[in-house]
């Protein structure tokens, strides 16, 4: 489209019954304007510029000049001033004119102002006998003119203001830099810089009070004379998966790589395999906080279109299931690419040209529905897409701060960082983390675990994640929701916490220190995800995801049997506590008994308000002692 464009610009296509005559123009304009197109050709278009600038100066009706000074500003994405040139064109004869008013609108849809692009591009149009590359230009400009007005219309996003804000000399520089990644704290950010002219190496920065630190190539085996670009780092910061094109070890043109964080730095890349590369071209990997779906882009057979975005699943042992190709929900005949998954494992960003838009490249967001599977794609809508093809996008876990790659007026050189504040409706949730150690109660040493992340009214997982060998772990907490939050490893009794985040939106994030108590006789924990109404005793729905936890203890230790004790505050009489605790315990040991639980393993006791844990002086202190404890038994 772009050659369609130029070609467009220089060389009108009709000039019947027009009043402008270019054999009149001044001799010496003419040379001026000869010189440009000499210009435009080698795509010297600010050179292309002066020169016709020095043309209408000679000749201020020169209407040839002036429409080829607006293609030049075109070029160069300088929209207002190409509209400005082409008005002044049209003022002078707008016979002349309407073969530009293809141009003309594209112009126009640059500055957003898509009814007078649809308008002029209708005007288009009404040209008879068009050629066949125009019908097609026109009627594909046509199509996205009106989807960028039905789709403000729908939204009506009028006072969302885009503000790309150049991320600074710290991280940009004369050469490219793009496609960036950022761990879940928001303090590391690592991104693809083109060094030498050609080759692609990452560079990392950190945020400090003042700002962003100097970008530095990162430490370690990672970066060489190969191409490494188009990079994810995991949330906990710990692995860096990325692209490599042209490796000795690779099984096509650009596999997939990984590299882990040491103590010495990044490591020496392993490409990922059979599994996910093929002969043909694999990029754009990104993973989800958890670190249990991968997803990435491909232009392998069977695919919708030409570049398909696919998704491979983490395995219990480590091992990565055979790709899957996201559908054609996602997928199109045309191009897909670039998918980002949020921190809060349900938002995935992608960049297609299939899917209806306002030209080239748009960037769209896909939702999990309440199922687990994927929504409807949904353009993110003018103006963070616009006219051009747009990149890469990642959002980081406030779920309003953007980043992405541009050349805007104000970039220090080629490609630059930016980071904007996303429109509301098209933002994931807000993501909080819970981070901290797992480790053996009695001898301190960390221990390699599983933490779960629950939705208590879905019961769907949110995130299942291992941690590290020494038991440190980084799990995320999407706002909105209430999540049953549990640790567990064989030979221990698990740990019970939960998250209460549908209502509030605390600011902070959470450090917690697990200790895990081997199973053995006397051993207790509390139960803080088994819940009542007041002054009840039916289970309330949400205690099912901790009772299944229970379960999934006794079924894995059968010579374990437990005893379940309530306990209440002080509120009330101390008779009627006692039974409200007593039916509240009997209450989960029937649960558990209709769940397939010997009735032999179990028994139940109510103490009432007579063993308190905290201060009843306080609700705070009175919700600690509303409590159900386990208790191990060991027969």
């Amino acid at each position: 489209m772009k050659k369609f464009c130029l070609i467009l610009l220089l060389f009108p296509l009709f000039q019947a019954h027009a009043q402008y005559d270019p054999s009149k123009v001044n001799k010496k304009a003419a040379k001026w304007y000869l010189k440009s197109q000499d210009q435009a050709r080698d795509e010297k278009f600010e050179d292309g510029i002066a020169s016709l600038k020095e043309a209408v100066r000679l000749d201020d009706h020169f209407e040839d000049a002036y429409l080829s000074m607006a293609g030049m500003y075109g070029e160069l994405k300088n929209y207002t001033a190409a509209i400005e040139n082409y008005e002044k064109a049209k003022a002078i004869d707008s016979i002349y004119f309407i073969d530009f008013d293809l141009s003309y609108s594209i112009n126009l849809a640059g500055l957003g102002q898509f009814q007078k692009a649809l308008d002029a591009v209708n005007r288009f149009k009404s040209i008879p006998n068009l050629n066949e590359s125009a019908l097609k230009a026109s009627a594909y400009r046509t199509k996205t003119y009106q989807f960028a007005l039905d789709y403000a219309a729908k939204k009506n996003a009028d006072d969302y203001k885009f503000e790309p804000q150049n991320m600074g000399d710290s991280i940009n520089s004369a050469v490219s830099e793009y496609y960036p990644t950022i761990a879940l704290d928001g303090n590391t950010l690592i991104y693809t810089r083109r060094v030498k002219g050609f080759n692609e190496d990452f560079f990392e920065s950190h945020r400090l009070p003042g700002g962003w630190s100097e970008a530095k190539a990162l430490v370690g085996n990672i970066n060489s004379n190969n191409n490494e670009g188009a990079l994810n780092i995991s949330q906990d910061g710990q692995w860096l998966i990325f692209t490599g094109c042209n490796f000795p070890d690779g099984f096509g043109s650009c596999d997939l790589y990984i590299s882990y964080l040491t103590p010495q730095g990044w490591s020496t890349p392993e490409n990922l395999g059979k599994n996910f590369n093929t002969e043909f071209w694999e990029s754009a990997p990104s993973l989800s906080p958890d670190k249990r779906d991968l997803y990435f882009t491909s232009n392998r057979p069977g695919g919708y279109g030409g570049n398909d975005i696919y998704v491979s699943h983490r395995r219990e042992n480590g091992s990565w299931s055979p790709p899957e190709n996201m559908g054609p929900s996602i997928n199109t005949a045309g191009d897909e690419s670039a998918p980002f998954i949020h921190a809060d494992n349900m938002t995935l960003y992608f960049t297609s040209n299939g899917l209806p838009g306002y030209g080239g490249d748009d960037l769209f967001m896909v939702r999990k529905t309440a199922d687990g599977k994927w929504g409807e794609p949904e353009n993110l809508g003018y103006p963070i897409n616009t006219i051009e093809n747009e990149g890469s996008l990642i959002v980081a876990a406030d779920g309003k701060t953007a980043y992405y790659a541009s050349d805007r007026a104000d970039s220090r050189g080629q490609l630059d960082l930016y980071s904007f504040e996303l429109r509301t409706d098209v933002r994931p949730a807000r993501t909080l983390w819970v981070k901290g150690k797992v480790f053996d109660q009695k001898t301190g040493k960390g221990l390699p675990s599983s933490v779960e992340l629950i939705d208590l009214a879905s019961k769907e997982v949110i995130s299942n994640l291992q941690t590290d060998e020494t038991g440190n772990y980084l799990t995320t907490l999407p706002i909105g929701k209430d999540y049953a939050f549990n640790v567990t490893r064989r030979g221990y009794l698990f740990f019970s916490g939960n998250f209460m985040l549908g209502k509030e939106s605390p600011d902070s994030t959470y450090h917690i220190d697990i200790p895990l108590q081997p199973i053995e006789a006397n051993a207790s924990i509390v139960l803080k995800n088994i819940f009542f109404d007041v002054n009840q005793f039916d289970l309330k729905p949400a205690s099912q995801v901790e009772l299944g936890e229970v379960i999934r203890l006794l079924n894995e230790n059968p010579q374990v049997s437990v005893q379940i004790n309530g306990h209440t505050d002080n509120v009330g009489k101390e008779a009627d506590n006692l039974l409200l605790s007593e039916n509240r315990a009997k209450a989960v040991v029937n649960y558990l008994k209709s769940k397939g639980i010997d009735g032999r393993r179990l028994s139940f006791k109510g103490y009432g308000d007579t063993e308190p844990i905290s201060s009843n002086d306080t609700e705070e202190g009175r919700g600690k002692n509303r409590r159900t404890e386990l208790k191990v038994i060991i027969k």
